[in-house]
């Protein structure tokens, strides 16, 4: 079964047609820019760029940097405030005329990767994190999902943790690898002393260049990087759209 799968984030928004069956892309994905400012009816717009681009007549399956619940938005930490209280769901259909499931966007690369990649077979509590603009978490206990933890806006240092340890802020500051990952090793370090993980998965574009900051991270619980990288959240929104068929 065939289904795409679009992961918005606070830079860009990216799309592929998923094989739900074994995880895999069958086409090359299309990113566009998320719009500035990122309101509703514009980031909905540039969904449907996407939709456009493969022809898509199908269910859609959309991930989004929020609590989502129901398909409506309670957050917006990385995108414009607008989006708070929309139902988002409803916008995208609007927008692209297929049915939409939308999602918190940590929790799809989460699924995915329990299903297709580092997470599977493993039992007890596993914790997703995705570093980009911001820091998305995910938790498995025994496989089964606690959606929308949004563990990047713990207070670590009097901010956001996502404002000391995620990728953009590695950029921003031009950290070096050692230093960045001192800083997520604290952020970790802080998520092992509150939820006692068995394993942590490490995701986000950031996670195809593990082999330079690994080395800094001193944990309990083994670090495995995403097998999926940063195509985790496509294949997740996918994934979780097969409810829609």
């Amino acid at each position: 079964m065939e289904i795409l799968g679009i992961d918005i984030g606070g830079s860009g928004i990216k799309g592929g047609i998923v094989n739900v069956d074994t995880g895999e892309l069958i086409v090359e994905r299309f990113r566009v820019p998320t719009p500035q400012p990122s309101e509703p009816e514009a980031v909905a717009e540039a969904v449907n760029d996407v939709v456009k681009h493969f022809s898509w007549k199908g269910p859609i399956g959309c991930t989004f940097p929020s609590v989502v619940k129901n398909g409506v938005v309670f957050t917006a930490a990385n995108v414009d405030k607008a989006w708070i209280g929309t139902n988002g769901q409803r916008v995208l259909q609007a927008h692209t005329t297929c049915p939409v499931l939308l999602l918190n966007d940590a929790d799809a690369a989460g699924m995915a990767e329990m299903t297709f990649g580092a997470g599977i077979g493993h039992m007890g509590v596993v914790m997703l994190l995705t570093f980009g603009t911001g820091i998305g978490s995910a938790i498995f206990v025994n496989g089964h999902l606690i959606p929308n933890t949004e563990l990047g806006h713990l207070e670590m240092r009097g901010k956001d943790a996502e404002d000391r340890a995620s990728e953009r802020i590695r950029e921003e500051k031009d950290l070096s690898w050692e230093k960045w990952g001192e800083r997520v090793n604290e952020y970790m370090s802080y998520l092992e002393f509150l939820f006692s993980p068995d394993l942590f998965i490490f995701g986000g574009g950031v996670s195809k260049k593990h082999e330079k900051f690994f080395q800094y991270l001193n944990l309990r619980a083994p670090v495995v990087p995403a097998a999926l990288l940063n195509d985790a959240g496509i294949v997740g929104a996918a994934l979780a759209a097969k409810s829609l068929v």
